[in-house]
């Protein structure tokens, strides 16, 4: 049967198409704006185009500013495949002449399409995981500039009053923050007294309010010279720890939101008996894997996309060497990380599986690897027959 490929080289407000033939030949290239009417243009079009022949659709972005294209060439029960940015970028070096252009890139897209036959079709996860990808994008980028906002509050303490900066974690005491948004210098925090600090912590909520308080104190105390960045340094202090007081309310209302999204999946029960898996990790693994594992074919698949199956490096002679593949989901490999961390705490299992790989002369990272690939092959079984760990 005669079949045909189109190649869209996705973007935010335009996306390039371009056609191609059994023999490499364009049929057709056009630019179509990101807006419904157009896209449901080229979509007949193009259907019309391949006049009964098979006809196959392929992109290089499988979110974002793809999203609609996507929704309406599965509505149409379209075959899309999905290519990976990276991997056209490499593959149009190959192709002649030094520029880029977005119908050179499509162009590239539709060949590989049209070459490959190991390319999988693009699926789009289910509602709930959709959405659970979206709320933890979102959440990680909280929790970055939460990180963000604390380095920059201790740097810019350090400049005026470095006693204070020392004494105190910020990324966990709530109330040495709170402490910051009033009494942040240390004749400020001498001028108002022990007793004074103490009472307006306990006002505002703050836990072990007196121990702050004597802490304050006793960092005021040791520094009776003022510097000349005191007082705009003093304003950005107290900006900056409301900013992580808001990211801290905001991370939490994301949580909230995602554990009530994360108890409408079916895989949640599952996913949340296994140990080391919270409801945030749990929720990171469905938006990754768009909460279908049969697109993975088996947990070998799963682990190389996780970056937790070793790529071999062999040359003539040279066998046996085995490095961490180039091309992997950064997210995948870290829920499966995080998770193996947390599940030293609390299953014995895992912390015996660890320590075995440290005595065997591991370093903490590579034991913690070996652990990661071992529990996938656990989730994945977990996931398949629907059962909970029991620790068995």
């Amino acid at each position: 049967m005669p079949q045909i490929w189109a190649g869209i080289d996705a973007g935010k407000a335009h996306h390039h198409c371009v056609v191609i033939d059994t023999e490499g030949t364009r049929l057709l290239s056009r630019k179509v704006a990101n807006d419904e009417v157009e896209l449901r243009g080229v979509i007949a079009d193009v259907v019309k185009l391949s006049d009964g022949s098979s006809l196959t659709w392929a992109t290089d972005l499988n979110h974002g500013g793809s999203a609609l294209l996507i929704a309406l060439l599965l509505n149409h029960e379209q075959v899309l495949l999905y290519i990976p940015g990276r991997t056209v970028h490499h593959a149009s070096k190959l192709y002649r002449g030094d520029g880029k252009t977005d119908a050179k890139d499509a162009a590239v897209i539709a060949d590989l399409a049209r070459m490959r036959r190991d390319l999988q079709p693009l699926r789009t996860g289910d509602e709930t995981s959709v959405g659970l990808r979206i709320l933890t994008a979102r959440r990680a980028d909280k929790a970055a500039d939460r990180v963000r906002a604390i380095s920059q509050l201790r740097a810019q303490l350090l400049e005026f009053f470095p006693a204070l900066e020392r004494s105190f974690d910020y990324s966990r005491s709530k109330a040495a923050l709170l402490l910051l948004t009033r009494y942040c210098t240390p004749d400020g925090i001498r001028k108002a007294g022990q007793s004074r600090i103490r009472t307006w912590l306990k006002k505002h909520g703050a836990r072990s309010s007196a121990a702050i308080a004597q802490a304050a104190i006793d960092a005021a105390k040791a520094q009776v010279t003022t510097v000349p960045a005191q007082r705009i340094g003093e304003r950005m202090v107290q900006a900056l720890a409301q900013d992580v007081m808001d990211l801290e309310v905001a991370l939490k209302e994301l949580d909230v939101l995602i554990g009530q999204m994360l108890a409408q999946h079916a895989h949640a029960k599952v996913l949340l008996s296994m140990p080391g898996f919270g409801p945030v990790l749990s929720a990171e693994f469905l938006g990754a894997t768009g909460g279908d594992l049969s697109i993975f074919e088996s947990a070998d698949r799963l682990a190389g996309v996780a970056g937790l199956a070793p790529a071999p490096r062999d040359s003539g002679r040279i066998s046996g060497n085995h490095h961490r593949p180039r091309r992997y989901d950064r997210r995948l490999l870290r829920v499966f990380y995080m998770s193996s961390m947390s599940s030293l705490k609390s299953c014995t299992a895992s912390r015996t599986y660890y320590d075995r790989k440290r005595l065997e002369g591991k370093t903490h990272i590579q034991a913690i690897l070996s652990l990661s690939r071992r529990r996938l092959n656990v989730l994945w079984a977990m996931l398949r027959d629907g059962a909970v760990y029991t620790g068995a």
